[in-house]
């Protein structure tokens, strides 16, 4: 039995000023900057302001025994939460500024004072990533340290490793490669890489993506086979987090993303990709979460033809996206949707994707989302055993008209769909396409809510050849209770919409 803390490097992001004892330890924490409103801006020329950030606490170790915490907060509270709630991990308030928790076994969660704000952040691994040759030839090795990189390619038979304590200021891509890995207890740090601007554009209420600026994701992998992503922490990325297209026989696990406050900074998003597994990972993303989709538009010129010519290249065919498994991830989402399917689906087929027993702490949209607006047949989708964690105050998000107007949380009510299902043609994302697709063979299953009024479910179908149908949302609760009627839901079909079930199965 052991605990090992990781060292932790100093950076100039906002930090919490959190104490931790862990068995009787004093351990160090970790900064991020993430975001504090969900406000953002399509594309201006820059940025959004800092003022809209905050920085949380982050706690990086492993452990492989019970872990008793004291924890003394930067300021009075009297009431601390610790999520998933569905952990039952109920902390003991010693005095307005210190609690005490004990955690059984090893998790990602969040320990949280002030409501949405300012929360600490555990990270405990449950798996050792110590290396014991760090002179392979076929492994890249950063050690503890600060390195600045700026850009690592990888290649057939490659392991990028980050060790504990490391921080590595990279993005990385890989293309056509097989058998590569990116591995180890480190941060892959984005904050240095930075967009390039080819033009000013300064508009108000824009709502289209302005092609202004180059940027990179953080991982970009491209038409690779064989690919391994396991216990790094991303932080602070520019775009998305990991961009994969095209790519077979993935598995992405323990992986932490934090740090997200940019614009359209995704945590996972894949593109046309088979034989996917992501599991045990804890995603706090300014932008989807975790995301299935096909092809998107965002090619110079033609954009049919680019996705033709990216569909069907070097004699191969990558015109699907199937076989997915995404189970055990924690989400906080502080933009945009959690576990999607979509927006852009240009692909024939998106099917056999299972997303199970995953945990829903903070959201801002749709939670379980299947927005088809190109051409895909998506069936055989299943959102299985799904716990969602609802604020009494939700804050709206929006998009910010022009600089220098605050974020107002207008909509105290808000609350946004649990489940939505639509196939649409949208004026930026469906980038001109005539074909569209079908959303058909979906279920969601016992999908548990704490807190909340009526869940909002919606299907809505774009004409009689395309549209949602053979849909089943069974067990549903709120608060314990489950759900038994349609009454119980705020339930919106559209049209070209049928045999969408709901389903009440006794408790046992």
């Amino acid at each position: 039995m052991s605990i090992r803390l990781y060292p932790v490097q100093p950076n100039d992001m906002p930090r919490v000023g959190y104490h931790v004892l862990v068995n009787g330890m004093d351990v160090p924490t970790d900064a991020a900057r993430v975001s504090a409103v969900p406000y953002t801006r399509r594309w201006p020329g820059h940025q959004r302001t800092l003022d809209q950030t905050e920085g949380p606490a982050c706690l990086p170790m492993y452990a492989d025994e019970p872990l008793t915490f004291e924890v003394t907060l930067p300021r009075p509270s009297d009431h601390v939460v610790i999520r998933p709630k569905s952990l039952g991990i109920v902390p003991e308030l010693l005095s307005p500024t210190k609690v005490r928790f004990t955690m059984p076994e090893p998790v990602y969660c969040t320990v949280e004072p002030y409501e949405r704000h300012e929360a600490l952040h555990l990270f405990i691994d449950r798996e050792d990533y110590s290396l014991s040759d760090t002179g392979d030839p076929s492994v890249l090795y950063y050690g503890p340290g600060v390195h600045e990189v700026g850009q690592i390619e990888l290649k057939d038979g490659q392991t990028l490793f980050l060790d504990e304590g490391a921080v590595v200021y990279a993005c990385i891509r890989a293309k056509d490669a097989s058998h590569i890995a990116i591995r180890g207890a480190g941060i892959l740090d984005n904050s240095h890489n930075l967009e390039e601007y080819l033009f000013e554009y300064h508009t108000e209420n824009n709502d289209t993506a302005v092609k202004n600026v180059k940027r990179q994701h953080t991982i970009q992998l491209e038409y690779c086979t064989d690919i391994t992503i396991d216990g790094i922490t991303i932080r602070d990325s520019l775009v998305y987090n990991i961009r994969p297209m095209a790519c077979r026989d993935l598995t992405i696990r323990n992986v932490k993303i934090i740090g997200c406050w940019r614009f359209n900074s995704d945590g996972i998003d894949m593109h046309n990709c088979e034989n996917v597994l992501i599991e045990h990972c804890f995603l706090r993303t300014f932008d989807d979460s975790i995301c299935v989709k096909g092809f998107d538009c965002y090619y110079e010129g033609d954009v049919e033809a680019a996705v033709k010519a990216a569909m069907y290249r070097n004699g191969q065919a990558y015109d699907v996206f199937r076989h997915v498994l995404i189970r055990d991830c924690t989400i906080w989402n502080d933009w945009g949707k959690c576990l999607e399917i979509g927006a852009e689906t240009r692909a024939e087929e998106i099917s056999d994707i299972v997303f199970e027993d995953c945990s829903i702490i903070h959201v801002t949209s749709s939670i379980l989302d299947c927005c088809n607006v190109d051409y895909a047949d998506v069936h055989d989708v299943t959102y299985r055993n799904i716990h969602v964690e609802l604020d009494e105050v939700i804050p709206v998000p929006k998009i910010q008209a022009l600089d220098g107007v605050p974020y107002e949380n207008d909509r105290p009510g808000y609350t946004p769909a649990l489940i939505c299902g639509e196939v649409i043609f949208h004026h930026e994302y469906s980038a001109g396409g005539t074909r569209r697709g079908v959303n058909r063979d979906l279920l969601f299953e016992n999908i548990d809510i704490i807190g909340g009024g009526k869940p909002i479910v919606v299907f809505s179908g774009f004409n009689q050849d395309a549209g949602c149908h053979d849909i089943t949302v069974r067990n549903v609760s709120v608060d314990g209770k489950r759900l038994s009627s349609e009454a119980d839901f705020q339930w919106f079909i559209g049209n070209f919409c049928d045999n969408i079930r709901l389903e009440n199965h006794s408790e046992e």
